[in-house]
This record gives structure tokens, C-alpha cells and sequence, in this order.
């Protein structure tokens, strides 16, 4: 009989021991947490709903929404991918729900029933959680695994770290010879102090460009206005994908906003239709956009140097262009990061180089695996991040399961 120890639960650990246990059910797992209470992070995902996976079905398609994951993930992605996530709940009792932005949810609208559903298994498999069990060393002895916590001493034939992005546990893979690439926060909404955005908390447009000044870096999708300066899709992606450059830039860069995700001169052109087909009009009562607020547009009008008061006819040369820029060139001043919801997120991890994704294992260190957030491999937000957990859990637990 093999003894399976995982250290650090979460998604991916309870995951990876379940699907292990259910194809061989002789092995002997115990997952070990570091702290008392467990799933915390499937708990506050979502919103309290957590969000299972993104309904993107295709693999080469899904890894494009991993910044750092995308080559190694297409192998993987094409033997456990967002569909088998969705028949892997359905058959346990937990069907999933795919929203308008294909976020998948489940069809109870609440992080418990994914708990639930992981404790169950557990439960009915046998399968040994000990909470306040962090640990504080690892080393092979006789071929076998030694691990120390401050309860005791445990003895294994396989190990798992599913501990997400936790620094003691990283500081435990370099014991072991593994490399770690310095981990820097991703997926955060931008610190924007600017008298256009002020009390505008709440506003947003559909599709909106955003691009860091001075990079390739670039961004579309939903934009949102917060009291401490933009969130929403479009920045949270760029974030994720800049994670690196903007550690650099200690999070102070220059942002570009293309409200309408519109070329200029399409949107002057627009703009001086209405100076001809409505001259009477005052310009700051109505948008001529849809996607853009008249809170928005009063800001843009204002600051393009156009009174209350101007109509359309009154609007020179120069008041049209700096509208039409504030609408596509606005600059914004970023100055710090505000990490998104309670979804703490790193770019770093274990050097993706030394793990072989056929089966998750180390490629220096037989028997030793790595599944979820400890690798160096993290995505946008909508899902990616738990399909990751899934896929890696899935495919680990296959090597497992063999004697």
C-alpha cells in the first residue's frame, strides 16, 4: 500500500486526492494543512459563488489565457480540459452553469456546494485531512519521503505540494534543489488618482482599450471605475500579463485609455457630424456614445476645454480634437496596485523548466509532484486560474494511482 502525503490542501490538493483515491482506492493519502480551516480560497472565489472554470472548451484557444503556462498547459489541456471539469462536478452532484462572460459557476450559486462536494469525497474515501499541520522540513531517506511538521514526523512513498503561492513552501522546494522564480503579485486593479474619475465610483463601458505607456502591453475588454482608479476585465488581463514589467516600474506608468476601443479619427468624424447636423444642441447634456455615461461624457466635455454652455456650433478645431483624444488618447497617471477582491494572485513559482507536465512530477526528484498556484503558472481572471488546479490535479492523481 503507498502513502500519498499532499502538503497544502486547497483545489488542486483536495482535487488531486480524490481522483487519485477513486482509481486506486489501496492507496493511503493524507493531506496535511497548515492551517485550521480549509477550502478558504474555493470559500471567497466568485464572490462566495466561486468560479469552477471559464467555458472555453478548445485547449489551444484556453491556453492563451495563461501569461505564464500557455506552452507547457496545451499538452495537459488535452487530456483534462473545462469539459471534463463540467461532467467531473455533474456526476458528483454538482452541476455547473455557464454565465453571460462564460464564467462557470455552480448551479447553487455557492462556493459550499464545491466544498461540500470535495468534503464528501473525502469523507467517503477515507482520505486523512490534518489542519495546523505546517511543515517544516522534507528530505528522502531509503527511497522514502520524510516530512517533518511541529506535530510529527511522517513517512511517504509520494509527495504532492499543492500549497498555492505560499513563500515557506517555496523556501522547502529550494531545500530540495528546485528553483523558484521570484514571485510578483498579477491580476490587480490599477491606483488612479485623477480629477476625471473622481466620484465617478461605479461607472464603466463595455469595450474599452488599455494600453501601458511605453510597452507593447495592451489590454481590451470591460472597464470599470472604482474609487481608487480602474478595474474590471480589461485592466485586471493587463495586470496579469504585465505583472513582470509593471513589478519592474515598482507600479507607477503611465496608462492609455481608449474608452470606445475606436480609431481617432472615427470618433472626430463623429464628432463633427454633430457640430453639423446639430448645432444648436449643448454639448455636455447628452453622450453621443452609448457606451459612455453622461457623468463620463460631462468629465470628457470639461476637460477638453468646452463650457457648460457651448453648443455644438460654438466647438473650434482644437476643443474637437481634444474631446476625440480625451475619448481614445486619455492619459492616466497610475500609482500603486490594489489587489482584486480577496483573490490574492502571483506571477512565480516553481521554474516550469523542471517538472514534466505529462504527469506533473519533478524532473529531479522521482516521486515529488507540483499541482496548482506553487508553480510558476497563473492566468486572467474567470476561471483559469482553478482549471489549472483541475488539470494538474487530474493528471497528477493518475500517477499516483500507479503502484
Amino acid at each position: 500500500m503507498s502513502k500519498i502525503i499532499i502538503i497544502g490542501g486547497g483545489a488542486a490538493g483536495y482535487f488531486t486526492a480524490i481522483n487519485a483515491k477513486e482509481k486506486n482506492p489501496d492507496l493511503e493519502i493524507t493531506i496535511l494543512e497548515k492551517g485550521k480551516d480549509v477550502l478558504q480560497k474555493v470559500r471567497i472565489s466568485g464572490g462566495g459563488r466561486c468560479n469552477v472554470t471559464h467555458a472555453c472548451f478548445e485547449p489551444k484557444e484556453l491556453v492563451k489565457f495563461y501569461p505564464r503556462g500557455e506552452k507547457e498547459l496545451l499538452g495537459p489541456f488535452h487530456q483534462f480540459t473545462t469539459g471534463d471539469t463540467f461532467e467531473w462536478f455533474d456526476d458528483r452532484g454538482v452541476p455547473l452553469k455557464i454565465e453571460r462572460d462564460n464564467r462557470v459557476f455552480p448551479e447553487a450559486n455557492k462556493s459550499q456546494a464545491i466544498i461540500d462536494c470535495f468534503q464528501n469525497s473525502i469523507d467517503t474515501l477515507g482520505i486523512k485531512v490534518l489542519t495546523n499541520h505546517g511543515v517544516n522540513s522534507i528530505h528522502q531517506k531509503d527511497g522514502k519521503w520524510i516530512i517533518n511538521t511541529k506535530e510529527q514526523i511522517f513517512e511517504a512513498d509520494k509527495v504532492v505540494i499543492a500549497a498555492g503561492s505560499s513563500k515557506r513552501v517555496w523556501e522547502l522546494c529550494e531545500t530540495l534543489d528546485h528553483s523558484i522564480i521570484n514571485p510578483v503579485p498579477s491580476l490587480f486593479t490599477f491606483n488612479i488618482n485623477d480629477k476625471r474619475l473622481v466620484d465617478l465610483l461605479g461607472t464603466s463601458v463595455p469595450n474599452a482599450t488599455v494600453q501601458i505607456v511605453g510597452t507593447k502591453l495592451e489590454a481590451s475588454g470591460p472597464l470599470l471605475i472604482t474609487h481608487w482608479g480602474m478595474s474590471g476585465p480589461a485592466v485586471l488581463k493587463l495586470s496579469a500579463f504585465g505583472a513582470r514589467i509593471l513589478a519592474e516600474k515598482k507600479y507607477q506608468y503611465n496608462v492609455e485609455v481608449n474608452w470606445l476601443s475606436r480609431p481617432t479619427d472615427k470618433v472626430l468624424n463623429v464628432l463633427l457630424n454633430l457640430k453639423k447636423k446639430e448645432p444648436r444642441k449643448t454639448v455636455i447634456l447628452k453622450s453621443p456614445f452609448a457606451e459612455i455615461s453622461k457623468r463620463l461624457w460631462e468629465r470628457f466635455v470639461l476637460f477638453s476645454d468646452i463650457s457648460k454652455i457651448q453648443n455644438w456650433a460654438d466647438l473650434n478645431t482644437t476643443q474637437l480634437d481634444k474631446l476625440a483624444n480625451q475619448l481614445t488618447k486619455g492619459i492616466y497617471n497610475a500609482n500603486g496596485r490594489t489587489t482584486f477582491k480577496d483573490e490574492f494572485v502571483t506571477a512565480g513559482g516553481i521554474d516550469l523548466k523542471e517538472i514534466n507536465f505529462k504527469n506533473f512530477e519533478s524532473k529531479k526528484h522521482k516521486n515529488l509532484f507540483f499541482v496548482g498556484e506553487v508553480l510558476n503558472i497563473d492566468a486572467v481572471t474567470g476561471g483559469f486560474n482553478f482549471q489549472n488546479a483541475w488539470t494538474g490535479g487530474y493528471i497528477c492523481a493518475q500517477a499516483l494511482a500507479e503502484e
